[in-house]
C-alpha cells in the first residue's frame, strides 16, 4: 500500500442514538445466519431477551448455535419444514412458513424482546408465501426497543430499503464446491 493510500482520517463520528435498528444479512455466501446468531450472543451478554425464529430449518436439524443459545436463555423456535426440495407436500410447507410468520409477528409486536432474528425469512417472502409488504409494515411499526435481524439470500428490495444495516455475504469459494460435506461444529 502506498503512503497516499493509507487513511489518515477515520470515518465521521456517529452523532445520534437509535432505540433499535433493522439489520439484513443477505447474499449468496455462507455466514448470514451465523452472523445473526453471533449478534444474538452479544445481545444476551448485554442482558437482552432474544428470540430466534427459523423459517426453513426443521427440528430434524440439530445445530450447534441452538444448543448454545438455548442454554443461555434464547427463545429458539425452529418452525420450518426443511429444504423445499425435500418437501413431500408443498402446501404443508407453505402453511408452516405462514405459521412461522404469525409467530414472528406476535414476538415482534409483543415488545418483549430486545432482538428478534428472522432466520431465512427472505425465502418464503420471495416465494410469495408471506406478503413482503406485510413483513415490512410489521417491522417498520415494531415497538421502539425491538431490534430485528432478517437473513436469507435475495433480500427483497423493500426490506433492504427499510433496513438500517445491510450486509451482503459474497461467496469467493466454499469447500462444498469441492464435494466436502458440511462439518459439525463448523457448518452446523
Amino acid at each position: 500500500m502506498k503512503s497516499k493510500d493509507v487513511p489518515t482520517k477515520g470515518p465521521a463520528l456517529a452523532t445520534s442514538k437509535a432505540s433499535s435498528i433493522v439489520m439484513v444479512n443477505t447474499g449468496d455466501g455462507k455466514g448470514k445466519s451465523t452472523a445473526a446468531f453471533g449478534t444474538a450472543m452479544r445481545a444476551v451478554a448485554r442482558g437482552w431477551k432474544v428470540c430466534v425464529i427459523q423459517f426453513v430449518k426443521s427440528g430434524k436439524w440439530k445445530v450447534g448455535e441452538e444448543k448454545a443459545a438455548t442454554s443461555l436463555g434464547v427463545e429458539w423456535l425452529t418452525i420450518g419444514d426443511g429444504f423445499t426440495w425435500d418437501s413431500k407436500n408443498m402446501d404443508r410447507t407453505e402453511a408452516i412458513a405462514r405459521y412461522a410468520w404469525t409467530v414472528s409477528k406476535e414476538k415482534i409486536q409483543s415488545g418483549t424482546y430486545g432482538l428478534v432474528v428472522l432466520d431465512e425469512i427472505t425465502y418464503p417472502m420471495n416465494w410469495g408465501w408471506i406478503p413482503i409488504a406485510e413483513v415490512v409494515d410489521v417491522i417498520r411499526n415494531r415497538p421502539p426497543s425491538v431490534n430485528i435481524i432478517a437473513t436469507g439470500r435475495d433480500a427483497p428490495a423493500d426490506l433492504v430499503e427499510l433496513a438500517d444495516t445491510v450486509t451482503e455475504m459474497r461467496k469467493v469459494k466454499h469447500a462444498f464446491d469441492r464435494g466436502v460435506r458440511a462439518i459439525r461444529g463448523i457448518d452446523f
